[in-house]
Formats: C-alpha cells, sequence, structure tokens
C-alpha cells in the first residue's frame, strides 16, 4: 500500500476548516527536501498568518494531523513529524524511507528522525536551519542522531 492510497481527501460536511486546511497545506508544500516540521510548528506557522491577517487563531498539533489525514496525500507528508521526530505510525516505514532519501538524520532507534538536526522554519535558510538550530549534520558539536 502506497501513501497516497493511505490518504484521503477532505469531503464536504467533514467539519474540516477549508481555510486552515489550505494554510496547512501551503506550510507543508514550503518544506524543503532534507527538512521536516512537527504537527505543532505548522499550527504556530498557521495561527502566526492569521493574526497576521486580524483574524483569531485557531487549531494546533491536533488539527494539523487531521488535515493532513485527510488532505496530505498531494504534499510532502513525509516532511511532517510530531514533536520526538516520528512520521505517522502508519505510514513510518515508508516516511522513514524517503526522509534517509534526502539526506535527513535518523536517531539510532531507526524509528524517528533526529529532529534538531533537521528542523525548518519558513524563511529561514534551507541550508542554515531554524533559528538556535545547528541546521543538518549537528554542526555546533552535538551528534545529530542522538540531538
Amino acid at each position: 500500500m502506497t501513501a497516497l492510497s493511505c490518504w484521503c481527501t477532505a469531503t464536504e460536511g467533514d467539519g474540516m476548516d477549508d481555510d486552515y486546511a489550505e494554510r496547512v497545506l501551503d506550510v507543508v508544500r514550503t518544506i524543503p527536501a532534507g527538512r521536516v516540521m512537527t504537527y505543532g510548528l505548522i499550527a504556530e506557522v498557521v495561527a502566526d498568518g492569521l493574526v497576521a491577517l486580524g483574524r483569531t487563531p485557531h487549531g494546533g498539533p491536533r488539527q494539523v494531523g487531521q488535515v493532513m489525514a485527510h488532505s496530505g496525500g498531494g504534499v510532502p507528508w513525509w516532511r511532517v513529524v510530531n514533536a520526538s521526530g516520528c512520521p505517522p505510525a502508519w505510514l513510518r516505514a515508508e516516511a522513514l524511507e524517503r526522509l534517509r532519501a534526502e539526506g535527513v538524520t535518523v536517531r539510532a532507534s531507526g524509528d524517528r528522525v533526529a529532529v534538531r538536526a533537521a528542523i525548518w522554519w519558513p524563511g529561514s535558510d534551507p541550508d542554515v536551519g531554524a533559528v538556535g538550530s545547528a541546521g543538518p549534520g549537528g554542526t555546533d558539536g552535538r551528534d545529530p542522531a542522538t540531538a
């Protein structure tokens, strides 16, 4: 079973906020190869965008997960992980395979990525990483597999 066959598209009447969902998917589309974002970081970026428009922010990591589960098949879904670096359980093997192919460091346990080494924030240079991040390879002297 491929990832695309696991993902479905949102249907009318499922209670999903279409604007929120599109904002989530827009953020996911921007994640560069070899980098990841967490559900929580994506929720923060979407909330910041809503505040910038004078709208009330809403949604969090669970809502981002719902968007990805219902509508994420057309975006690089494998680049979205939970806070501990784990891809969705039912797609873990395929996601980790794709991430490894992009050069993302996988922790010694083999079931999750080294988030600190791979995290990305929109607007940051994909080769440098997010503010406060060591970037790819853990150039701050820490072992990215244990960071």
